[in-house]
């Protein structure tokens, strides 16, 4: 807690600085606006709201609860060429195929995830499963990830999925050759082996941890106690004390700096497609969670210099951002207030 060390990933096969004592440095660098209080319920100029028209030119139906539809802007398509070949062994290019689609988690643009019912974002789980099962029935990769804004005043839940071969995909790649979740033949993934100072929050299908190798300030890692390799796999009461956990964790993080706290998010599980026939049972279904806030809702971790150039560097140990995640209450600082 006082002094820097290194700490190795073995999801990513790489290291991270820990230098816990920077906490002490004053600040005088970049100050966030906070997110508004006043986002309109539905807003006509929204193209993600019911009813709204998006860029395309397409009319979104009246959604009532969570919508999918193609990303009117991908950043894979399905039908793309293949590149053509190069005869210098260092400018190499691979064909990139896919399909991107986009979820609004509620109609509403003023309700974020931990202020959902847990039955609305039980069926953000439903759809998450159901996507994942329907185009991993094609592609190797499904990836799924979520993300809101500070200062966004679209739907603050968006979904995005884009579909991929892993052999594009490195961290994925690396994920699969470095198998670092089986601990004997029980398969049991080595993060439910933390010692209690990381540990968030738990339930009996769930934990919540920081690593012991995490990057941003506030990460967070998502693990079912059961071994299970791919999200569509979950069992009934495992989707709903899935649901029940999130919400756990992300008032947790509303309530650290009393904001809708930001953050990107994302599963990962066993590859799909073809590998559905082969043996993928070194593979651990988990949930990452990347929060860039650092010392208050207006101060937040930038990955720069040092960072860019020769490791990534975290200003507080993962046992010390732990600690204060688990002592925060679970009721939302905005029913409280209520």
């Amino acid at each position: 807690a006082e002094h820097q060390h290194a700490r190795y990933n073995p999801l990513r096969d790489d290291w991270v600085l820990v230098s816990a004592h920077r906490m002490k440095r004053p600040w005088q660098g970049q100050l966030e606006k906070p997110p508004p209080e006043d986002v309109p319920r539905w807003d006509r100029n929204n193209p993600l709201c019911p009813g709204a028209t998006r860029a395309n030119g397409e009319v979104n139906p009246q959604y009532e609860g969570t919508f999918v539809f193609p990303n009117d802007f991908p950043a894979l398509q399905p039908d793309a060429p293949e590149p053509g070949d190069s005869d210098h062994p260092l400018f190499r290019a691979a064909a990139a195929r896919g399909v991107c689609k986009v979820m609004c988690f509620h109609p509403w643009s003023d309700l974020t995830l931990p202020l959902m019912s847990l039955s609305e974002i039980r069926a953000v789980i439903d759809a998450w499963a159901e996507l994942m099962a329907e185009l991993g029935a094609s592609y190797p990769w499904v990836q799924v990830w979520g993300w809101t804004s500070l200062l966004s005043v679209s739907p603050p839940w968006e979904l995005g999925i884009c579909c991929d071969g892993p052999a594009q995909l490195p961290r994925a790649r690396t994920m699969g050759s470095t198998r670092p979740w089986g601990v004997g033949a029980a398969h049991v993934p080595i993060e439910c082996c933390v010692l209690q100072e990381r540990l968030v929050v738990e339930n009996t299908d769930w934990l919540v941890v920081v690593p012991y190798w995490a990057t941003w300030p506030y990460q967070t890692l998502l693990l079912p106690r059961r071994h299970v390799c791919r999200l569509q796999d979950l069992r009934d009461g495992e989707r709903d004390s899935l649901a029940s956990i999130m919400q756990r964790l992300l008032i947790k993080y509303d309530n650290l700096f009393e904001v809708s706290f930001p953050y990107s998010m994302g599963w990962h599980g066993a590859p799909t497609g073809t590998y559905l026939q082969e043996d993928c049972g070194h593979w651990q279904l988990h949930a990452h969670y990347y929060p860039p806030l650092l010392r208050s809702a207006t101060i937040r971790k930038f990955m720069v210099g040092y960072e860019m150039l020769a490791q990534a560097q975290r200003d507080l140990t993962p046992e010390q951002a732990a600690e204060r995640l688990r002592n925060l209450p679970e009721v939302h600082y905005k029913q409280r207030a209520k």
